[in-house]
């Protein structure tokens, strides 16, 4: 697969990548699978992890202005 912004190739990678919840709440899921572009670092989500996260997004606790979440398969 190639990346949309510039063409390089997309490698499977995991990473940690913040998720902007409301105004003044922000959740971080960790070892998140994604593809990466080797070239500028653009990244994708497959539709099944944002399936996925969105399951965990909606099961986060709604006061905490940060939380940190591991990505369980």
């Amino acid at each position: 697969m190639t990346c949309h912004n510039c063409g390089g190739k997309l490698e499977k990678v995991i990473t940690d990548l913040p998720f902007k919840v409301r105004s003044d709440s922000i959740v971080v899921i960790r070892n998140l699978p994604v593809l990466q572009c080797c070239n500028c670092s653009q990244y994708l989500i497959e539709d099944p992890v944002v399936a996925r996260v969105d399951s965990i997004l909606e099961k986060i606790d709604k006061t905490a202005e940060l939380e940190v979440l591991s990505y369980a398969v």
